[in-house]
């Protein structure tokens, strides 16, 4: 049985035409919606959702195109775009009754949460964002040997066709090296939940290819013209990182300060996958967030 996050309720909610994202639901209080990461589905906020859920709603989907939320085609670039995963989320949560709401995401929600966050203003009341970089900023600081980090980056940029045979050829070893290579407390990521998100991923190859492809093309594009513009974010925002910026040479408070006035930036001492190596400190971390 795949586990679920103890006390919420399940539903699905539909975000477009013929396509549905899988939400868990509880608590009550003013709403947070929470986004996970690469290779996670919702259950990646399992600790911190429950802990939330004393004073505020709690919303975790799964993201379109992961875990058991809808998979739509691709043909034209655009359905998986951070663009239209944000709308999904406005959407959503206008749908449980919220028009605005906080907002925080890891990894791939990050992602999703910052454009939200660029065009939807008026329904993200705060953000946050775990360990990422911005679209645009994250293909600038990739470079020379460094970059190898980065390798599925690129591998999944490629055009439709052979990522996808790849990965599907032995989606286990791919998507596990991530869990594995990324986590500094192999413990935080218990054997139930392991096999939930390999088993999630081994179903969604290519809508997960598709989400990192839009990130090479289209959504390079939408943060570029949000950069000529000086669009900001006007709400508060915080940012976890680990301290990767130092050892890949960036400075990663200064590139999110570039973007976000009210910004408050934090180094967690952990892996990449804070929520479930650290949960007590994220939470406080996202509890100071929505008192700004």
């Amino acid at each position: 049985m795949t586990p679920t996050i103890p006390g919420f309720d399940y539903q699905r909610v539909q975000v477009a035409e013929g396509i549905a994202l899988t939400t868990a639901v509880g608590g009550s209080g003013s709403p947070i919606v929470l986004l996970h990461g690469f290779p996670q589905t919702h259950l990646m906020w399992r600790d911190v959702a429950t802990d939330l859920a004393a004073d505020h709603t709690v919303i975790c989907p799964d993201l379109r195109g992961y875990g058991a939320s809808d998979k739509p085609a691709d043909p034209d670039g655009t359905a998986y775009a951070k663009r239209t995963m944000a709308a999904d989320i406005v959407t959503l949560a206008r749908a449980l009754g919220h028009e605005r709401f906080a907002l925080a995401g890891h990894d791939r929600g990050a992602l999703v949460a910052f454009r939200a966050g660029l065009d939807h203003p008026t329904s993200i009341s705060h953000l946050a964002c775990l360990d990422v970089l911005p679209t645009l900023d994250m293909w600038q600081v990739m470079r020379g040997t460094n970059a190898a980090v980065g390798f599925h980056l690129y591998l999944m940029a490629q055009p439709s066709g052979l990522p996808e045979q790849m990965i599907a050829a032995a989606p286990d070893a791919f998507f596990g090296h991530f869990l594995d290579i990324w986590t500094h407390d192999p413990d935080a990521i218990p054997a139930d939940i392991r096999a939930a998100y390999l088993d999630a991923c081994r179903h969604a190859v290519p809508s997960i290819v598709a989400d990192y492809r839009a990130s090479a093309r289209i959504d390079v594009d939408h943060d570029q013209a949000d950069k000529d513009a000086d669009n900001q974010l006007d709400m508060p925002v915080t940012v976890l990182q680990q301290d990767w910026g130092a050892a890949l040479g960036f400075d990663a408070r200064a590139l999110w300060s570039a973007w976000a006035p009210k910004l408050a930036h934090t180094t967690v001492t952990c892996g990449h996958f804070m929520a479930e190596e650290a949960p007590a400190q994220i939470t406080a971390e996202l509890r100071k967030l929505v008192d700004r």
